[in-house]
């Protein structure tokens, strides 16, 4: 059983002992947590929540203990039921809440389930806001409201169908030519609450023909969720045998977006963002924003129009920041995530498929050419284990060491620009693991590069023993 406290929310993986799975007794501390961590930054002893989930198996009893302890607290809920995250998140202000949370745990397999907490902006709290709800926890600093006191909770299911239309009403989502280019589009929704939310949104845009696998939310995700090529192969083989212009898969929380080609092919994850930036920014213009280890074609669409792009540490709390202090009007990360601030500042997969259909429908283009307009680079993701007592902090300090004569970036990990090819060292923080992303023009080169890091921490690990 593995449970993960981190500064974005807790995960993990359903049952088990207190403290080492998510039991009952985890989502209770760590709801009520949060609870009292925003009763003292707003200074309230009054709240007001939203509460919504994915259809994981979990999610019908994890939803009863947090909301629950939430009434517990003297919180007043909003539970919005079945629904996507990025609904979640605007559905934060449009209650004018205090904070929500999502029952999600993302593109984790169907044993996992999390609490992902949101601020009263409907975002992601920051890393010393999720600090504090972690100590909160640790020292139990929580304290249930008087029975006089105790909160109420009420459902509302409208809030899919607002921010479809809210979508819809978007000046450059181009619904008459969606409608008019007759697309036919298979869905794979990995049997979450895309199957609901992206057809719906799909019949909202004008498509008529939609070939839907795995749109049942029962929580039973019939392969990894995860939206990566080798996951994706039934949806690949539909497209062509169906005929379809395309094809649509999200997460089960529906914030990450994977397209496929009529013929089959992958458009890529790393360049969801990368061809609905082009279409924002010929119609607006402005500066875009993704991760340091997403791919450089963003950066190249955005310069070749004139504009600026930055590069955030990873992590969507991250992104956010960066975009609202450049003014950029698009961004997000290389994940199929992409962040649209002219709706809200969440990564958002319907959103992203609007724009995304506008785009090609003004394109004339089939979805194949239309990737192929965009610069190719390949990125190589790997990772090295190394023991326990690694000090990792050493293994970076010499790595930059070792390429000081190139532009080395230490935000977050360290990053080596080599002219057009780069390459992002990350820690990870639950496991003694380096990551490794490799960015050139070819594979081949991308994991070259890769493999040369990799041989350097490994002579250096030598050193250190």
């Amino acid at each position: 059983m593995t449970l993960i406290r981190s500064i974005s929310g807790i995960r993990g993986t359903v049952g088990g002992v207190q403290g080492e799975g998510l039991t009952p007794d985890d989502v209770v501390r760590y709801t009520a947590a949060f609870a009292s961590f925003l009763m003292e930054i707003y200074g309230k002893t009054k709240l007001k929540m939203v509460i919504g989930r994915d259809a994981r198996i979990s999610g019908y009893v994890v939803n009863k203990l947090a909301i629950g302890t939430l009434e517990a607290m003297g919180v007043d809920v909003t539970d919005i039921g079945l629904t996507t995250t990025p609904t979640t998140e605007m559905a934060v202000t449009r209650f004018e809440s205090d904070g929500g949370i999502i029952l999600t745990a993302s593109h984790n397999p169907k044993q996992w389930n999390a609490l992902k907490l949101l601020n009263a902006e409907g975002e992601f709290i920051s890393a010393a806001d999720g600090a504090r709800v972690l100590e909160i926890a640790e020292k139990r600093l929580y304290c249930y409201a008087d029975v006089e006191k105790l909160g109420h909770s009420s459902y509302d299911d409208t809030m899919l169908d607002w921010h479809i239309q809210r979508i819809l009403s978007l000046p450059l989502v181009d619904t008459k030519a969606i409608a008019s280019a007759g697309f036919k589009i298979a869905v794979d929704a990995v049997n979450s609450t895309g199957g609901i939310a992206v057809p719906t949104l799909l019949k909202a845009l004008g498509v008529k023909d939609i070939v839907e696998i795995n749109c049942e939310p029962t929580g039973r995700f019939t392969h990894n969720p995860e939206p990566l090529p080798e996951n994706l192969r039934e949806i690949s083989e539909l497209v062509v045998s169906s005929k379809a212009s395309l094809g649509i898969v999200v997460d089960p929380d529906v914030d990450r977006l994977a397209l496929i080609c009529e013929d089959g092919e992958m458009f890529g994850e790393e360049y969801t963002l990368v061809a609905v930036a082009d279409y924002v920014i010929s119609n607006t213009g402005g500066n875009t924003v993704s991760n340091m280890s997403s791919t450089k074609a963003l950066q190249v669409v955005t310069q070749k129009a004139g504009y600026t792009y930055a590069a955030s540490a990873v992590g969507e709390v991250n992104v956010v920041a960066l975009m609202k202090s450049t003014n950029a009007v698009i961004g997000g990360e290389g994940n199929g995530g992409v962040i649209y601030p002219e709706l809200h500042y969440g990564r958002d997969a319907l959103v992203g498929i609007a724009l995304f259909l506008s785009h090609l429908a003004n394109s004339g283009k089939k979805c194949s050419m239309l990737r192929r307009q965009f610069p190719e680079f390949f990125i190589s993701k790997n990772k090295i284990e190394l023991f326990d007592g690694v000090d990792t902090d050493k293994i970076f300090t010499e790595i930059k060491l070792r390429y000081r004569k190139m532009p080395v970036n230490d935000m977050d990990g360290i990053r080596i620009d080599f002219g057009e090819e780069w390459v992002h060292l990350r820690k990870s923080n639950t496991e003694p693991i380096i990551r490794i992303y490799s960015e050139s023009d070819t594979m081949a080169k991308a994991e070259h590069l890769a493999g040369k890091i990799i041989d350097d921490i490994r002579e250096i690990v030598k050193m250190m023993i």
